[in-house]
């Protein structure tokens, strides 16, 4: 009599604590995805809110990138002045003076680095276009139409913010940089969805296979006499 009400005391808690452990991990795995599909939704509302004001967007960018250079050079100066002795400790010096003096220059110029920038990015548009186009006639490859819509059109963006140039520049930065605050946004939002549908859907697999075995614990055991009855 003793073995079978030992053995469903045994197996009881274990199926309570099998039961918590999937369920602890899993709010744990969804509120972990709620977050990143709040840091998403607030990466989309930034970019919308660039998309309507490019030239807010376009200082800000330029000034996020000075700080990052200035933020980049102090850690480089750091990890030179703890490297030093070898051989790559001027180099890490050169480096950090490099982006801390361009940090200076970007925060304390950024409409004269915005323009700048624009003019590099028009002259890759028509680089790139230019490139594309040439290569999908010489190529003539099974991509070659897809080929050459990429390089007409990278062509006849550049043109478009070289023409407009420096007018571009106010407007142009801006548009990129909110729709990659934008599209990372989107990302986040449908990783974190999915995140939550996923450990749901498993959660409820894992109660699902542990809940028969709950009831076969919660009934008393049978006495002996009782089956040949």
């Amino acid at each position: 009599m003793n073995g079978p009400t030992a053995e469903g005391k045994n197996h009881g808690p274990g199926t309570q604590g099998g039961k918590h452990g999937p369920t602890a991990e899993g709010r744990k795995l969804s509120r972990s995805f709620g977050w990143l599909a709040l840091l998403g939704t607030l990466l989309v509302i930034a970019g919308i809110v660039g998309l309507i004001y490019t030239g807010v967007a376009t200082l800000t960018s330029m000034l996020l990138f000075g700080w990052l250079l200035l933020i980049g050079g102090i850690v480089g100066l750091a990890h030179a002045i703890e490297s030093r002795g070898t051989n790559y400790f001027w180099l890490g010096v050169v480096v950090a003076a490099l982006n801390l003096a361009a940090g200076v220059v970007v925060i304390r110029h950024p409409e004269g680095t915005a323009e700048a920038l624009t003019m590099f990015a028009a002259l890759l548009f028509l680089t790139g276009g230019v490139f594309r186009l040439v290569g999908s006639v010489v190529v003539r490859g099974p991509q070659m139409g897809w080929t050459l819509l990429q390089g007409a059109f990278g062509l006849l963006l550049g043109l478009l913010v070289l023409f407009d140039w420096p007018h571009s520049s106010l407007y142009v930065l801006g548009v990129f940089f909110s729709l990659a605050l934008l599209f990372d946004g989107l990302g986040l939002i449908a990783i974190g969805v999915g995140g939550r549908r996923i450990v749901s859907m498993v959660s409820e697999q894992m109660e699902d296979r542990l809940d028969p075995l709950g009831p076969a614990t919660d009934s008393p055991p049978k006495a002996p006499g009782d089956g040949q009855k």
